[in-house]
């Protein structure tokens, strides 16, 4: 197949798909970063090597720290980019996005939107929302545990100071919240104060999500979710059902002793 390819195109398949060796002496590295933080605990991933060159520093750093402006919605995301409330050095954070809210909808909408704004490389993206390949920038999916399974991310609120420092060379990163630019937290201080607040009250499921993914992302929320490798923990389901239902009996107890 490599010699019809190199007779029929004029490609040599070698160089498109590399060995490990031949990828490492051209300079090529992973594509990916995992970064964790107090607003990723079960953590989180970048294509570190779309973040544009020219917002790396020297040691191949991409570090932002800026405050939030929060969307529940690809749509009202999309809007504020339309209407230009998004400006440069934002860090947009969008949740209430990931499977419990909708499925396992693609959300590329913003991040292509953001690739043709003037100053999209100065804007950082944050969400619990799904990617795929074709996403560029500074854009940080696949948050966990999502908005909608009481995950950081959906606590997050207008205003909030975040840093965000992703390492593209060593796939080391970290996104934290840390108070407020009056007030600076370190990001432990910034977990307890996350974790003391209430979720935002305009996340919520889609409502065009179909019973069937509805009962998926639920069976992946008791299994542990989408970072505890999307398998069904059946033992783990079935505690929590029987769990459910010895409250509920006690509650019928106590209705009808009354």
């Amino acid at each position: 197949m490599k010699e019809k390819l190199k007779e029929a195109d004029q490609i040599d398949a070698d160089e498109v798909i590399m060995s490990k060796e031949k990828a490492i002496q051209r300079g090529l590295t992973s594509t990916v970063t995992f970064p964790t933080g107090n607003i990723a605990p079960e953590g989180a991933v970048i294509k570190s090597t779309s973040i544009d060159s020219s917002r790396l520093d020297e040691h191949q750093v991409y570090y932002h720290k800026g405050e939030a402006k929060v969307f529940t919605s690809e749509a009202s995301a999309i809007e504020a980019i339309k209407t230009q409330q998004i400006e440069k050095d934002d860090i947009m954070v969008l949740t209430g996005c990931g499977p419990l809210g909708t499925g396992m909808e693609e959300t590329y909408q913003v991040t292509s939107a953001l690739k043709h704004l003037s100053y999209g490389k100065y804007v950082t993206l944050i969400t619990d929302a799904r990617f795929s390949g074709v996403s560029t920038g500074a854009c940080i999916g696949h948050v966990g545990p999502e908005g909608l399974a009481d995950g950081p991310i959906g606590k997050l609120q207008d205003g909030d100071l975040i840093e965000v420092r992703i390492d593209a060379k060593n796939l080391e990163g970290s996104i934290n919240f840390i108070g407020s630019s009056e007030q600076e937290v370190s990001p432990v201080e910034g977990a307890d104060i996350l974790a003391s607040r209430e979720r935002n009250a305009d996340i919520k499921p889609s409502d065009k999500l179909p019973d069937d993914t509805r009962l998926w992302a639920a069976l992946q929320k008791v299994s542990g979710g989408t970072w505890k490798g999307s398998v069904y923990d059946v033992d783990r389901i079935i505690e929590v059902l029987e769990a459910g239902e010895k409250v509920l009996e006690k509650e019928k107890e106590v209705h009808t002793s009354h």
